[in-house]
């Protein structure tokens, strides 16, 4: 059975070490001081591997059921979400208005990593909740906040999202489900929506749904799209419950993975809902939520292949098959372990320069959400706008690879429920296709983030990719073991960039075809930005006669892993990119 310890040290590293948090003017990091981070992850870890990673076989194994109405969890998982909630857990980077604590974004992405790779599933439950929070903080009246959000702070109250229907799923303009006005100012909402996360468990006292639905008489296609708020139970003036709305769950979908996660049929029926934000400006209040969204399942890409990695490691140390070809390392024994094989390595070096070269990335991903609303920084706003599909897209993809990598590892008995580790690939499938398919993530990010305000964001980018090579510059072996790599990849970046300022005017299909090897090219040089900032840091720390040699010794060696053997990817993704859409289309569709 699978085990999960904290990367407590690593987090530690590239908050204070690489963001060098204490020195950033933003609100609330002068307090996150290495002993009050330190503090709050040990505790994270602590109930992530005590109480969290223990239930993910039982949510796997037992799943959700449906009984007369009501989603039952899996044993334990109610116990463990009282405990959550008693710890203040999900309050965490919550508004103290209504709750919460107050503590950065960063920190509540620091903690989400550790129980999403304790329990993928059901950190769901929670993860949700603070997307529709979000949504209601920045959107709702300030009736409406004061209203639902501090039950949902504490998650007395849980949130879900309901956008996709059984004939619509990215392309929202074809929803049908629709919403009545009355003489209230409420709506009458009717219709029936799919894939609903958390959508109904027995876990809270009320379930807070964002539904978008279209007001009767308004626009055509995605303009005439409205979001409501539309409770399980109505909430009375007083905050008590009322009677039960007209939402009805009409099944659970049956998955690969995250059995512990209720992903529900959501049946609408004239259930009372309450406009959030503008009449039909429905996607703008959503997207506060998807962006936020994407980013955290981002996050689970490489959470899941954390994990897996932990796991993997582990085995290849304790399990004993053939002999290393230089000679014997456990002579006393019957055969050496597997870690002393070249290509087991390189498969565990694949898993862990890109765990922790992603953990970088989100982490920075995050500090520019705190910088954009902490420090009213619109140049960091931005530019996480222009990450977020990278971040999705190129985190999960690379994540569920990984997770199957670690599953190699064990040969045989990874393919053994008996192991655990096909858990990790199956859950983590998922992370590549909800919140906007990853294809869909790389059409934004090349349709639309590249061209957002003219190209603003994608230039400061390149800027700073070059910036800190020019300040790093001087030191033989890090310009030839980092920063040279770094540049050749950025290179490739703009290359392919200005392949589609000439190529996709004349036709979009030359930039649309290019566009997922477009999202990951600009993933690698993201994690390569990251590793040489890690290796400068990591340097610096021994240069001052750090006491944990290893931890930075291992630090760089990875990075230098990461430069010489997945950054150079970035020159196949240029070659595709070049050659064009019409390969790509050169079939009729009859012929597929």
């Amino acid at each position: 059975m699978p085990t999960y310890t904290a990367p407590v040290k690593d987090m530690q590293f590239v908050l204070h070490e690489m963001l060098n948090v204490t020195e950033q003017d933003v609100e609330g990091y002068s307090d996150l001081d290495a002993d009050f981070t330190g503090a709050i992850l040990e505790e994270a870890g602590k109930i992530s591997s005590e109480v969290l990673q223990p239930l993910n076989v039982v949510g796997d194994a037992e799943g959700c059921t449906l009984e007369n109405g009501v989603v039952r969890t899996p044993t334990g998982f109610k116990e463990a979400f009282d405990q959550m909630r008693d710890g203040g857990w999900t309050a965490l980077d919550c508004d103290p208005e209504y709750g919460g604590q107050g503590l950065p974004y960063l920190m509540g992405t620091a903690v989400g990593e550790m129980m999403v790779s304790a329990n993928m599933a059901f950190n769901m439950y929670q993860g949700l909740t603070h997307g529709a929070y979000s949504a209601i903080h920045a959107h709702g009246t300030d009736e409406q906040k004061a209203k639902y959000l501090p039950n949902m702070v504490t998650c007395q109250w849980t949130g879900t999202m309901n956008l996709t229907e059984p004939h619509c799923g990215t392309d929202l303009g074809l929803m049908r489900t629709k919403a009545a006005p009355q003489e209230d100012g409420t709506y009458k909402i009717s219709g029936q929506k799919i894939f609903i996360s958390a959508g109904e468990h027995d876990m809270s006292e009320n379930i807070i749904h964002l539904v978008l639905a279209k007001i009767e008489g308004g626009p055509e296609g995605i303009k005439g799209v409205s979001l409501f708020i539309v409770p399980k139970f109505m909430v009375n003036d007083d905050g008590s419950l009322g009677a039960r709305n007209g939402v009805a769950v009409g099944n659970i979908e049956e998955k690969m993975g995250i059995h512990g996660n209720s992903t529900c049929v959501m049946n609408y029926d004239e259930a009372t809902g309450y406009l959030l934000g503008t009449e039909h400006k429905g996607m703008r209040a959503m997207f506060t939520m998807m962006n936020e969204a994407r980013l955290g399942v981002g996050l689970q890409g490489y959470a899941q292949a954390a994990v897996a990695y932990e796991n993997a490691a582990w085995y290849a140390n304790d399990r004993l098959q053939g002999r290393d070809v230089t000679g014997a390392k456990n002579p006393d024994g019957p055969a050496d372990p597997l870690i002393v094989h070249p290509d087991i390595r390189r498969n565990l070096m694949d898993q862990k320069s890109f765990v922790e070269g992603a953990r970088a990335f989100v982490f920075w991903g995050a500090n520019l959400i705190d910088r954009h609303h902490r420090a009213g920084d619109d140049d960091a706003d931005g530019l996480i706008s222009l990450m977020t599909p990278v971040i999705k897209g190129f985190l999960t993809d690379k994540g569920f690879e990984y997770a199957t990598a670690a599953q190699q590892v064990y040969g045989g008995h990874g393919y053994i429920e008996e192991w655990g580790m096909s858990q990790f690939a199956r859950d983590a499938r998922i992370a590549m296709i909800y919140e906007g398919a990853n294809g869909v993530q790389a059409l934004d990010l090349v349709g639309r983030k590249l061209a957002q305000d003219g190209g603003k964001h994608v230039m400061a980018f390149f800027e700073m990719v070059k910036s800190f090579i020019k300040e790093n510059s001087g030191d033989e072996a890090f310009d030839k073991e980092f920063l040279e790599p770094l540049k050749a990849a950025s290179k490739d970046l703009q290359a392919a960039g200005m392949y589609f300022m000439q190529n996709g005017m004349k036709n979009p299909n030359h930039a649309l075809a290019g566009s997922y090897d477009f999202m990951h090219m600009m993933g690698h040089v993201c994690l390569g930005l990251m590793w040489a900032r890690m290796a400068k840091a990591a340097q610096a720390s021994l240069d001052g006669g750090a006491s944990d040699k290893a931890f930075y010794e291992t630090k760089i060696a990875t990075g230098r892993y990461y430069m010489a053997r997945q950054l150079p990817a970035t020159a196949m993704h240029l070659a595709r990119i070049n050659s064009g859409a019409d390969t790509v289309m050169a079939l009729e569709a009859a012929n597929f």
